[in-house]
């Protein structure tokens, strides 16, 4: 399937009326052992024992892939274990709702999915809820289905040292290892009929450092949120093509690091008006704005493709024939929501005849609800405050300032509503200049991500800064349930202490 042919990107729990849709998927999956697919008592045993372990994917409602899992009390059995005894001859026997290992006994992807990099969102669901649950590690015994070709001058361990070095490509060795498995021990005979590895299997760990040993299961819910921010360097592209490049690097890099979110700056598009040098400014803003649609539709199949939210910054855009500048919220989950700048500033009025957008909303994502202000619109904080009353945590400020006297506006602003809607505050600027650009000499920026200033948050209400005027990424992790802790216990309570018998703030559309 082509990324484009996308139009949602489910992951759900398996149900029962899956398992005609599964077992075909299963069938085309392995080819190379017949006969190898579980039948419907099986499914159904899983789901009844354990459902939170039994997760699918489905891209445009078609099931794409699957994971099956079971919790085990590992010290029960032999490192020399195989495949039937760790399943109880495949009846599930073996879970344990006390164990303190995730056993993976399943995930595949449907050969028409693959190289979507949706093996690495089921194994991501996997580690959530192993730290979710509190258990120790995964395991799992992992195929080595390039090992026949080399059995005859490779013993296993040589194998696997020579796939780890990349000198040999085992799709499903090395897509494990770079989701941080590790191989543990080799096991022979491990999986009847595997001839494509010999019949060896190797067991692959990943450790929970989350893990502490439990007098009770735990059951507090992963709420630490990661955030990419990125400092754009302005400097010249030969065409869209190049620009977009450079966007997919810096949306690989903060993706590799598992960041929830992407976050690009204000106009970060900019650089392809020098082509229109010689139009009169606002025709050559017109000109951008036709690269728009473009752009808004490669960043959704980048956000599906790596998994993370991206915040597109913010683009001019023709509607009715007016100038709008707008950012696109592109999830994960394919779908797309739109935002706008609702206070243009004087000079975005007057050189290039721009309109303020009149929609303000609170965003719903798979990380809770967020709110995007663009730039100038971050200086008032009516704004900032509806968005908190509709539930926002995390406040994305995507911003564009040619000197510091701006830069300063938009930073001491942006800390303002961190402390006073008790949220998170991320913001991102670019950096450098464009000479053959009118309008858009020169920039400032430092992005930054601020905090509440209390006792579970930095003195300073900074978590973390990049290097002001350098092309760079910022990474940083927000955990929701502090705020929670703050809006009841804080020092100061901002939102709860309002005096709403003496005034109100309301949205008139």
């Amino acid at each position: 399937m082509k990324i484009e042919e996308i139009e949602n990107i489910e992951l759900k729990f398996l149900d029962l009326d899956d398992y005609q849709e599964l077992k075909s998927a299963m069938i085309s999956a392995y080819t190379n052992m017949p006969g190898s697919y579980w039948k419907e008592e099986h499914i159904k045993s899983l789901i009844d024992k354990f459902p939170e372990g039994q997760v699918v994917i489905k891209i445009n409602g078609q099931l794409a892939g699957v994971a099956l899992s079971i919790i085990v009390d590992y010290d029960s059995f032999d490192d020399e274990h195989t495949y039937e005894q760790i399943t109880g001859n495949y009846s599930f026997s073996t879970h344990d709702d006390e164990g303190d290992v995730l056993y993976g006994v399943e995930v595949f992807i449907k050969p028409q999915f693959r190289g979507l990099r949706l093996g690495r969102r089921l194994y991501d669901y996997r580690k959530e809820l192993c730290e979710k649950l509190n258990l120790k590690s995964i395991a799992f015994g992992g195929r080595m289905p390039n090992f026949h070709k080399y059995m005859d001058e490779l013993t296993p361990k040589e194998y696997i040292a020579k796939v780890r070095r990349k000198e040999i490509a085992d799709p499903v060795l090395n897509f494990q290892i770079s989701n941080d498995f590790h191989p543990a021990k080799v096991m022979k005979g491990y999986l009847e009929g595997d001839k494509a590895s010999s019949d060896f299997a190797i067991l692959m760990e990943w450790d929970n450092i989350y893990y502490q040993k439990p007098s009770k299961k735990a059951s507090a819910k992963k709420t630490v949120i990661r955030l990419g921010l990125i400092q754009w360097q302005m400097r010249p592209y030969k065409d869209l093509e190049e620009l977009l490049q450079q966007a997919e690097y810096f949306i690989d890099a903060v993706s590799g690091y598992r960041s929830d979110f992407a976050l690009f700056p204000e106009f970060f598009n900019a650089p392809l008006m020098a082509k229109d040098n010689h139009l009169s400014t606002p025709d050559a803003i017109r000109e951008l704005a036709k690269h728009t649609d473009a752009i808004v539709q490669k960043f959704s199949e980048f956000s599906i493709s790596y998994n993370i939210n991206i915040i597109t910054g913010s683009m001019p855009e023709m509607i009715d024939g007016r100038l709008y500048n707008v950012g696109y919220l592109c999830r994960r989950d394919g779908s797309m929501e739109r935002y706008e700048k609702l206070h243009v500033t004087p000079d975005e009025a007057k050189v290039w005849g721009m309109q303020g957008g009149n929609q303000l909303k609170a965003f719903d994502t798979d990380c809770g609800k967020i709110g995007i202000l663009i730039c100038y619109d971050s200086e008032f904080p009516e704004l900032s405050r509806l968005l908190a009353d509709e539930g926002m945590d995390i406040l994305f400020v995507p911003f564009l300032t040619d000197t510091q006297n701006g830069y300063s506006r938009v930073r001491h602003c942006a800390q303002a509503r961190a402390i006073e809607n008790e949220c998170y505050v991320a913001i991102a600027g670019s950096v450098g200049n464009l000479p053959n650009v009118q309008n858009m000499d020169i920039q400032f920026a430092q992005s930054m991500v601020f905090t509440p200033c209390d006792f579970s948050f930095p003195t300073n209400g900074i978590k973390a800064e990049a290097t002001p005027n350098t092309e760079m990424i910022l990474i940083a992790d927000v955990d929701i349930d502090l705020l929670r802790e703050l809006n009841q216990f804080g020092a100061v309570r901002n939102l709860k202490d309002r005096r709403k018998d003496i005034f109100e703030l309301r949205k008139k559309v």
